[in-house]
């Protein structure tokens, strides 16, 4: 018997359709279907999300979450909101059509994602991560990650002994990668299941398992303090954490946060973490997302 997965139909102007299907394929890891620009349907996308197991609850939380996200999109490019629809449908068969088009990329200057079915001969200078990467990555990475490798990456040059906390580890891409580029230990956590299951499979098959764990604690349980504290996660969530991020991070550690619009999305996170004691250092920016990196003084 087939498994079943969650099917959201959005109708929406075509001049949105990229940036949504990277929200859905960056924050829910959905399979997408768009079309083509020049047929007469683009602007109806089709996304499938898989999850061992649906409950009312995630089921609710997700569409609340993209009719959000949607309604807060349509106010930045000054189009009507989108219409969203969504059912239960039987999982598709994806394994074949988007494997033969993932190769391996580089997502950041010297950092290689492989996929484990590909072979990859690192080149002078890369390093590579290796990993069953799901259809978040099937048309390419999203721009909150690379964004935030990008800060990680930054942060981490030329240091030693810099323990890094990763919130919302997913598939512990972020993780794995400062582990590369020189953490000397990373704690991932995860408040879904299966992503810790993933992401404690890809930090074994890549053999960090000595420098970086994965858990299902959630950040309040979290008791340690760090030098670097990373969450790419949406922006009411981050605001809802400020106090534990705020108490995790160490007095002059640095906090970087993705998973934000530019715009008011990334100034209100400015302005609530202000109030922590947070001095933004530098704001990336790539299309409508940002990245933000900030350091902890002393209130």
């Amino acid at each position: 018997m087939k498994e079943v997965c969650l099917k959201i139909t959005i109708k929406t102007d075509p001049v949105m359709v990229e940036s949504i299907s990277d929200f859905l394929v960056g924050v829910f890891e959905a399979g997408v279907e768009t079309g083509a620009p020049d047929e007469p349907f683009y602007g109806t996308i089709n996304a499938y999300i898989q999850k061992a197991n649906f409950d009312t609850i995630f089921i609710e939380e997700t569409i609340v979450s993209i009719t959000i996200y949607l309604s807060e999109l349509a106010n930045i490019f000054n189009v009507p909101i989108p219409e969203l629809t969504s059912t239960m449908v039987e999982e598709e068969d994806w394994g074949k059509s988007w494997k033969e088009h993932f190769k391996p990329f580089m997502i950041v200057p010297g950092l290689v994602i492989s996929p484990t079915w590909e072979e990859y001969q690192p080149k002078s200078g890369e390093q590579v991560i290796t990993m069953d990467p799901g259809m978040a990555f099937g048309t390419g990475h999203h721009a909150t990650t690379s964004l935030t490798l990008e800060c990680i990456q930054e942060t981490l040059a030329d240091t030693v002994g810099l323990r890094l906390l990763d919130v919302g580890t997913g598939t512990g891409i972020l993780g794995m990668a400062a582990v590369l580029f020189g953490a000397e230990s990373v704690y991932g956590i995860d408040n879904d299941g299966d992503a810790v299951a993933v992401a404690t499979d890809n930090v074994i098959l890549n053999g960090m398992q000595e420098r970086m764990r994965v858990s299902g604690a959630s950040l309040a349980a979290v008791e340690d303090h760090f030098s670097v504290t990373v969450a790419n996660i949406v922006h009411n969530v981050l605001i809802s954490m400020v106090a534990d991020l705020a108490r995790v991070t160490m007095e002059n550690g640095m906090l970087i946060l993705s998973g934000l619009l530019v715009g008011e999305q990334v100034e209100n996170v400015i302005a609530v973490f202000k109030l922590k004691g947070f001095v933004l250092l530098e704001q990336k920016e790539e299309k409508e997302w940002a990245a933000l990196k900030f350091i902890k003084r002393v209130m």
